[in-house]
């Protein structure tokens, strides 16, 4: 499987403002590149905390939708957010110790629910769950914990940032990879540089994980 993970930021690295609060950060070119990749994917992943700021629908323009996919410890999915509406199929990843109720409300909704992992989701087993479905590419677009983690288990192929022309600020707004971040240099994830592209009046940066 491949996994790539997708996001725009500000010049100085913000994905939003300390209000996470949703920021138009690229223009119609990126847009576009974004829902190609949309539709070349087989899943589109995301945290619930993206869940919760943005209710994003995660749907490709062209109606050719990609299986929707959420990582939420404890269910915190709103039954009624856009993610779990009938555009497409959704399936979250919850951890054992999720409330039964809200895992019922969520089916309810006509989400997939699965388990994986006792306390919190277990990346690696919801990337193995993804893959026995024959999903073979997954689009990560965000939140910063998600990321982070992905990261951190090993579980990136390939990173396409999308760095535009703004600063944002705050020591509190949200980067890339938050989470608890990494803090000796032998466990930081080294990138390659594939290539890079001006779009809109920002740039587009491609690298694999090496």
């Amino acid at each position: 499987m491949h996994v790539v993970v997708n996001a725009a930021m500000s010049a100085d690295g913000k994905l939003s403002s300390r209000r996470r609060e949703q920021v138009t950060i690229s223009g119609s070119d990126d847009f576009d590149r974004m829902n190609d990749l949309r539709v070349e994917s087989d899943a589109i992943v995301v945290g619930v905390g993206t869940v919760l700021a943005d209710d994003p629908s995660l749907t490709a323009d062209d109606g050719a939708n990609p299986l929707r996919v959420v990582a939420d410890s404890r269910a915190r999915t709103p039954p009624e957010a856009q993610v779990v509406d009938s555009r497409a199929d959704t399936l979250v990843f919850v951890a054992a110790a999720a409330p039964d109720e809200r895992v019922t409300n969520l089916r309810d909704a006509g989400a997939s629910v699965v388990a994986a992992g006792d306390e919190r989701v277990a990346l690696e087993d919801a990337i193995s769950e993804l893959e026995s479905r024959g999903v073979e590419q997954v689009m990560v677009e965000g939140g910063g914990e998600l990321i982070f983690s992905l990261f951190a288990d090993g579980l990136v192929d390939e990173l396409r940032l999308y760095v535009g022309s703004l600063i944002i600020g705050g020591r509190d707004a949200p980067t890339l990879a938050d989470g608890e971040g990494f803090v000796v240099r032998e466990n930081f994830t080294g990138l390659e540089l594939t290539a890079v592209e001006r779009i809109d009046d920002g740039v587009l940066l491609r690298y694999s994980v090496s």
